[in-house]
């Protein structure tokens, strides 16, 4: 294949049926994915970074998780070294930042650092930042549970996402020490469980999708001082969708490269939800909900370009891809692949 070819790789649960690591040709024009090849070679790959120089990497969302390096050698996923233990349980979430691997570990509520060598493999021992805490929603808050970790576009900051006790950690990554050093926690509204977050392309804000309350709570961010600042919340479902009896997740979060539109997928009610930005960032409204093409969407990507959506729906077994409407936002749906127990999208 050639360099100007765009592919897709989608995580999945191997326990759950999935072929682990596949990749996928991205068929120009039409954003369609063509699955090519495959790999089992790490148990539970469910979230995937991909690096430059044809390098993926993956967590074993596994008790003793661990992460992986694989090269996309003739787009064939091969291991590259051994995997590393994350010294944390059920890591959800992986990103690359200051030459680390860093890994959000949501049974043990911690943050782990592992160096990447030279070669793009990867060194242990991992660093680790463990979190404390709770929130009110006993059976799901009895304790922390960090669910992703995103660099800041500057690259000077770590955000940390914790379900478990309702806020956000902003971080510092000491390179030398291979460590996270926590800056300060942002609370945000108890009990909304945040997951996942996703930065405004001009970097000024930042939205974050809540799990257990079908909210994205928008904040501020100050990249020179590393502040994080909730201003509001905008709802996610329809008077209809939310009128359903399904009780609904929000999971995945993207937003357009133009900064237009902000879309999450909300399981239960397995629907996309689209909202409209205004030119300062903040909400102008909710525009729609579209049902993912399949049931329980675990995440949503946005391709290179901005023309098409991918939604993971793990319990259907298949990655759905939309054509986004460039007036409203609204997602089309426009294919499938079968993808058996899918849990992300990224692109190479």
């Amino acid at each position: 294949m050639g360099e100007s070819v765009l592919r897709a790789c989608v995580g999945s649960f191997s326990s759950g049926g999935g072929a682990g690591i596949t990749v996928a040709d991205v068929v120009p024009g039409t954003g369609a994915l063509i699955p090519r090849h495959s790999t089992d070679a790490l148990r539970d790959p469910s979230f995937l970074a991909v690096a430059d120089g044809g390098l993926l990497y993956a967590v074993s969302e596994t008790e003793g998780g661990t992460v992986a390096a694989f090269r996309l050698a003739d787009d064939k996923p091969e291991p590259a070294g051994d995997p590393v233990p994350v010294s944390g349980d059920h890591p959800t979430h992986l990103a690359l930042a200051g030459g680390h691997v860093l890994t959000a570990n949501y049974t043990s509520g911690s943050f782990s650092t592992v160096t990447v060598n030279r070669d793009g493999t990867l060194a242990g021992p991992a660093a680790l930042l463990q979190h404390e805490g709770s929130g009110p929603v006993a059976e799901r808050q009895e304790g922390p549970h960090a669910h992703q970790v995103v660099p800041d576009p500057t690259g000077r900051w770590v955000l940390g996402v914790d379900l478990g006790t309702d806020s956000v950690l902003v971080c510092a990554l000491d390179a030398d020490r291979g460590a996270l050093r926590l800056n300060h926690e942002v609370p945000l509204r108890p009990g909304t469980g945040p997951r996942h977050l996703a930065f405004h392309p001009d970097g000024h804000r930042v939205y974050v999708a809540c799990e257990l309350e079908p909210v994205v709570t928008v904040c501020s961010w100050d990249a020179a001082t590393g502040t994080l600042e909730p201003l509001a919340e905008a709802p996610l479902l329809t008077d209809e969708s939310a009128a359903a009896d399904e009780t609904p997740y929000a999971s995945g979060i993207a937003v357009s490269p133009d900064g237009r539109f902000c879309w999450t997928a909300v399981r239960g009610p397995d629907v996309v939800a689209t909202l409209a930005l205004g030119d300062d960032g903040g909400v102008r409204g909710l525009v729609s909900n579209v049902p993912c093409g399949g049931t329980w969407p675990r995440d949503l990507a946005i391709d290179p370009g901005g023309r098409h959506l991918y939604a993971a729906n793990e319990r259907s077994g298949d990655v759905t891809w939309f054509d986004i409407d460039s007036e409203s936002g609204t997602p089309r749906r426009s294919g499938s692949a079968a993808l058996p127990a899918a849990s992300c999208v990224v692109f190479a």
